[in-house]
């Protein structure tokens, strides 16, 4: 696409995480030029987020990054195999005093039978770790997204990694070590200052995180709750590990986790920062740096909320701070800004989501943005991209909002955790829990009454041994017709550039139309003028005016 002679890019993506790489692949793959600006001159090496859940593995699966995925998850469990099998985590909420044995629990789960082999993909909720024995796997929603279930376990560092590759590999640059300082959105541009110069971008979209100075500069309000916890996250060799129990253990300052893997520690203490201690142990605001998280910072929370005198020797990786502070910005969008990811919503890590929901979320901006850029885009489709985020935005922040009232160390949290516990120890709450966890439930509203409309599309073989997204690797709409004589297909040739049409034998569903995010736009169990005119309303709806004049002639 030819460039606005007054502007440098189309759009310029400020981050170069996941999510404003992922972003950043979709604006390309939609034919958008698009670069990517970030303050940091190399990728952090701070521990984060472990895993990923289904509907970020099923993106790369699309994009044919799922290969890729599963080698990571090969090598992470060939590294955490030795120790995982011994971490013992008991019945949800039962606890594990300090200096509990390193066998404490054994094998005995809920469910009376052994943990399965990749129980680490259940999760947990405020520390309970969900027993894969008690989910009922044969869910239907569950059981409609298999395909991607080796690639789970994919940290954030090495998603980097695969991400960096996939934009490098579409011709996107990547400035490391330039910071936004002003911006200015003059209605058919953004003038953005950086401290390498000017840059004048059709769309600027802040994936920069919770301290975004985007979404600062654009003046959108950042409104929630305030914090009530510190925790850390280290990966730490330890003197005398036989101290600390493995899985999760609560006391009266909080809580802690010894594993899955050699020498990983999360801290939990929801003790006031006191005014004693020095400012690198509190959340930096208003984009003052924070200080790195230090061997003694990490040893003495530790020894805090396990009661023992536990002593690690190093740190082995970059170690990380963070609070339970959870806020939604006012508006994902303002003008020609917008906000992903962190930047557009914080909350306390507990669950894994906060990595999944900015990768949702750049998923679904990437091709909106993408179609407003390239002209075509129906009138309100970028509005969407609010009202379709915004909700389940809210939805993470009140489920780790939840897990904060479980894990305090008072009494009346106590209870309710044995409540918590008893109700994750049945095959109904581990299942409702792993669901919502693993996102296989996720579902927006959108309008049709088929029950696939609104979903991420599942794992749909098709008759030549493929699936459906084995045919989404370059982006845009998939159409699968499975009408006798391909009549939804040969109406979607009106589109023909934006959506892609793929045969397959007669079954039901008989069609489906996916949209670039995976969210199933329109789906049929029928082949009549009904299923026609439902096609063609949703092909408007989402992809704009035909380029000619659609067929309609039904299937006999």
């Amino acid at each position: 696409m030819t460039v606005n002679a007054k502007q440098d890019v189309d759009v310029t993506v400020v981050g170069a995480g996941p999510v404003g790489l992922v972003l950043a692949a979709e604006l390309a793959l939609s034919g958008a030029s698009v670069q990517v600006i970030e303050r940091l001159p190399e990728p952090a090496e701070a521990m984060k987020a472990g895993s990923i859940n289904v509907p970020t593995a099923e993106a790369l699966d699309r994009r044919g990054l799922l290969p890729a995925a599963e080698q990571v998850q090969r090598e992470i469990l060939e590294r955490v195999g030795s120790f995982a099998p011994q971490t013992g985590d008991r019945r949800p909420g039962g606890g594990a005093q300090p200096g509990g044995s390193r066998n404490s629990g054994g094998d005995q789960q809920p469910g009376g039978g052994r943990r399965a082999p990749d129980s680490w993909f259940t999760g947990h909720f405020a520390g309970m770790v969900l027993d894969a024995d008690l989910v009922d796997w044969s869910d239907a929603d569950l059981a409609a997204h298999t395909a991607v279930a080796g690639a789970r376990m994919v940290p954030q560092r090495e998603l980097e990694e695969l991400l960096a590759g996939h934009v490098a590999r579409l011709g996107v640059p990547v400035r490391r070590g330039v910071e936004v300082t002003a911006l200015q959105d003059t209605g058919d541009g953004v003038l953005v200052g950086t401290t390498a110069g000017p840059v004048r971008t059709g769309w600027l979209v802040g994936c920069d995180g919770g301290r975004s100075t985007v979404r600062r500069l654009a003046g959108i309000d950042f409104p929630g709750t305030d914090p009530e916890l510190t925790g850390h996250l280290a990966l730490v060799d330890i003197a005398d590990p036989e101290k600390l129990a493995n899985g999760w253990a609560w006391s009266t300052r909080g809580a802690y986790r010894y594993g899955p893997q050699p020498g990983r520690v999360v801290t939990v203490e929801f003790d006031d920062v006191p005014a004693d201690l020095p400012h690198s142990r509190r959340r930096s605001r208003g984009g003052t740096p924070i200080a790195p998280v230090t061997l003694d910072e990490v040893q003495a929370s530790l020894r805090r909320v396990s009661g023992t005198d536990v002593t690690l020797t190093a740190l082995r990786a970059a170690a990380t701070r963070w609070t339970d502070n959870a806020r939604q910005a006012a508006a994902y969008r303002s003008g020609r800004v917008l906000l992903a990811g962190d930047a557009a919503h914080v909350h306390s890590p507990f669950g894994g989501q906060g990595l999944n929901l900015g990768v949702g979320d750049a998923m679904n901006l990437g091709w909106k943005l993408g179609a407003v850029v390239a002209g075509w885009a129906p009138d309100g489709l970028l509005d969407t991209y609010d009202a379709e985020r915004r909700p389940l935005g809210a939805w993470v922040l009140d489920w780790t909002r939840a897990q904060i009232g479980v894990m305090r160390g008072d009494a009346k949290s106590a209870a309710l955790r044995e409540v918590m516990a008893d109700l994750l120890s049945t095959r109904d709450g581990t299942t409702y829990a792993v669901k919502k966890i693993s996102g296989a439930d996720q579902h927006i509203d959108l309008p049709g009454d088929h029950p696939l409309v609104g979903r991420f599309v599942p794992d749909l073989w098709l008759g030549d041994g493929s699936r459906l997204a084995d045919h989404g690797h370059g982006g845009g709409f998939l159409l699968l017709d499975r009408t006798p004589d391909g009549t939804f297909a040969r109406l979607a040739q009106a589109w023909a550039g934006r959506v892609s049409s793929v045969t397959d034998g007669h079954a039901t569903p008989t069609g489906v139309l996916v949209r670039p995010d995976g969210v199933v736009a329109w789906a049929s169990d029928a082949t009549g003028i009904a299923a026609v005119t439902g096609l063609e309303t949703a092909l408007h709806r989402w992809t704009g005016a035909p380029s000619s004049a659609p067929d309609h002639m039904p299937a006999g």
